[in-house]
């Protein structure tokens, strides 16, 4: 296999392993790396790889967890992102990076609350219905973006140390070696 192909693999696994720990740990309500995962996955795996990433951390979570009715929103979100991720990631840069989080989180909020207004019950099917499921929400809001941020910074920039250092490794060692 090549070297390459296993630092991916490598990558994909660890990428699961921390959201399943990090979900499964206690936390604030919507504060969680699934979605920076999905974004960060896009932007460095292939994009058979980067879309299961998020998609089994969250099978596998939600395994334990429990399963939830509207599991299919949430799971189909974080794929959407891993899929827009790999299209407008491919030469990544801050301001592209974070233009995508904060519309990543947008997204999930504005869909998944959708599907809650839609499914529920708890909101009358009107539009006052929708806004009143829209304002409730705004304090998991609160969390999604403020973990997307700070989990999509750390994964990028752990990432960029990460290169740098085995870059700078593998200069020196070519110099040594002329």
């Amino acid at each position: 296999m090549k070297r390459t192909r296993v630092v991916q693999i490598s990558v994909a696994i660890a990428l699961i392993v921390f959201a399943i720990c990090m979900r499964l740990l206690p936390h604030p309500a919507n504060f969680a790396p699934i979605m920076a995962i999905a974004i960060f996955g896009g932007a460095v795996l292939p994009k058979r790889v980067a879309v299961w990433v998020p998609l089994l951390a969250m099978m596998a979570s939600d395994a334990i967890i429990g399963f939830y009715p509207m599991m299919w929103v949430t799971w189909s979100c974080f794929l959407v992102v891993a899929l827009a991720s790999n299209q407008l990631l491919r030469r990544p840069s801050i301001a592209k990076g974070a233009l995508l989080t904060v519309s990543a989180s947008l997204f999930f909020f504005v869909v998944t609350n959708f599907a809650v207004w839609v499914t529920s019950g708890m909101y009358a099917h009107t539009y006052e219905g929708l806004m009143q499921c829209y304002i409730a929400a705004i304090p998991f809001f609160r969390n999604t973006l403020s973990s997307d941020v700070i989990y999509t910074a750390a994964l990028f920039g752990v990432y960029a140390f990460a290169t740098m250092s085995v870059t700078r490794r593998l200069s020196e060692q070519s110099e040594a070696a002329s």
